[in-house]
């Protein structure tokens, strides 16, 4: 589904603080699959998960979506690709203060011009499936942490991605709410979504759930099964 061809990405380039945040990465993210981007903190996981959804462009090599290559393309395209194949859940969550679950929920759906009552009704059958319809209604300043990250994956599935990137989202989670987000992910996966995830917790990158680990340090992809946590 996704492929990328040696990217590097540098940032502030030509200035004293030039920064490379990648080395010529290529790599393969399988369709219908989960996989997990593994590394310490500064390895270049989050830099890959931007580059992936169309968040940054790389400062070179070739990026491919569905065998499409988006290097390249216009910010207009890459807006339309961004909301319509991936749903993103960070690791802080990203909810709107001030407004409700369901405001938030719906939030991604606007720029695509559906009807805001079929909007709402699929927003309201997504968070009933994941037990947060009783609190549709509620301010998300109320919601407890794992509540947050549910409503957060609700926003994610409002545009029916078929791509989910999460970026360390058992970060602010205990144990229990962590193996609770992967069986969520578990039934992603089911429904034939494939699923990037970034995360150095063992609860995630050794759950069976998982297809594939790929180790990241230093910004370069090293050997399966190195020690980089």
């Amino acid at each position: 589904m996704i492929r990328l061809d040696h990217v590097t990405k540098v940032f502030n380039p030509g200035r004293p603080n030039e920064y490379a945040a990648l080395h010529g990465v290529s790599l393969d993210i399988e369709a219908g699959k989960v996989t997990v981007l593994r590394g310490p903190s500064g390895s270049g996981k989050t830099t890959l998960l931007s580059l992936i959804g169309c968040m940054a462009r790389p400062s070179s090599g070739r990026i491919f979506v569905e065998e499409r290559e988006i290097t390249s393309l216009p910010e207009r395209f890459l807006a339309d690709i961004r909301r319509r194949t991936f749903g993103f859940v960070f690791q802080s969550f990203n909810l709107v203060s001030g407004l409700s679950v369901l405001e938030n929920v719906v939030l991604p759906a606007a720029p695509l011009g559906e009807p805001p009552a079929v909007v709402r009704r699929q927003a309201r059958a997504i968070l009933d499936r994941l037990r947060l319809g009783p609190k549709a209604a509620q301010s998300v300043e109320l919601l407890s942490g794992g509540e947050k990250q549910r409503a957060a994956i609700a926003r994610a599935l409002i545009n029916s991605p078929r791509l989910i990137i999460a970026d360390e989202p058992t970060a602010q989670l205990d144990s229990e709410l962590s193996l609770e987000l992967m069986a969520i992910v578990g039934d992603l996966k089911a429904e034939g979504r494939t699923c990037l995830i970034a995360s150095h917790d063992s609860l995630v990158f050794r759950h069976p759930v998982v297809d594939r680990v790929v180790a990241v340090r230093d910004g370069r992809i090293v050997e399966a099964g190195a020690d980089v946590c």
